[in-house]
């Protein structure tokens, strides 16, 4: 187990980040976009990372042992309609952290399930097969990082839990589009492994302090089709599960069918997480 300074936490505005900066404040240090306003990331270090003048100072500041970096721009629609952007900021800037990375500090980049698209059970053994824009980034992103020895990309599935400006993530949007009366509309065939942010954050604290390398995925323990996960989630809030149904083809933009996430090991490092319908 490596007990170092404290990590540096690139993308601590995700669901993911966002998790691992409240969990572990004293193990890492978070880094977010100079563009964000919410209250908990007033005291964050800010950078673009596509900056590499910007990245240069964050990374020569102090001696890193580790780097975990969670940042990517996931808006699916966003990146379908303009994936020249996408393949910049999702692949372009971990280029430009692997170009000014010292050989000695361990990367830990958090993908996601995107990377397989249509109905299938994925372990680490499976070839990518993304459907959409936001998905071929991951992809190309994950290679950069497996390429450089000493590194580990996890996939996981969906992870549910509060966001950093209490309105983004599967979560809270619920939410804030409930208590304001706006239109939700679900997709009524998509299926993911979706476990709780918490979990997962201390799951990717696990690996990324440990001396795993290459790509390890960390499954739920069952598949949770998304009008389940929402009624699950809306309840839990005091809210009227009210929404509409749509199929992946109404979308204007690619949605996963069922995919599931598996691993091929055995370890405690794969061991599934509970499912957040585990009760349902």
């Amino acid at each position: 187990m490596r007990s170092e300074s404290p990590a540096l936490l690139f993308g601590a505005t995700s669901i993911i980040g966002f998790t691992l900066a409240r969990l572990f404040p004293q193990s890492v240090t978070p880094v977010a976009n100079p563009y964000t306003g919410a209250q908990p990331a007033a005291a964050w270090q800010r950078t673009r990372v596509e900056d590499a003048v910007l990245m240069r100072a964050v990374l020569a500041s102090r001696p890193v042992a580790l780097v975990i970096y969670c940042h990517a721009v996931c808006d699916v629609a966003k990146c379908q309609a303009n994936p020249g952007w996408a393949h910049a900021l999702n692949v372009g800037s971990i280029e430009t952290l692997l170009d000014l990375l010292p050989a000695q500090t361990r990367l830990v980049y958090v993908s996601s399930d995107h990377v397989f698209g249509g109905d299938g059970i994925y372990t680490e053994d499976c070839a990518p097969s993304p459907i959409s824009a936001y998905g071929q980034t991951r992809v190309q992103a994950e290679q950069r990082v497996l390429s450089r020895p000493g590194s580990l990309v996890i996939r996981a599935g969906l992870p549910i839990g509060p966001s950093v400006n209490g309105r983004t993530g599967h979560l809270d949007w619920l939410r804030y589009r409930c208590q304001r009366g706006l239109p939700i509309t679900i997709v009524s065939d998509e299926f993911r492994s979706a476990v709780w942010a918490a979990d997962l954050a201390q799951r990717v604290m696990l690996l990324a302090q440990s001396e795993v390398c290459g790509l390890r995925h960390v499954p739920a323990r069952r598949l949770v089709g998304r009008p389940e996960l929402a009624c699950a989630l809306m309840r839990q809030q005091g809210l009227p599960p009210l929404f509409a149904l749509e199929s992946r083809v109404q979308q204007r933009v690619p949605h996963l069918g069922s995919v599931e996430i598996q691993s091929r090991y055995a370890d405690a490092y794969s061991a599934a997480l509970p499912s957040v319908c585990a009760a349902a």
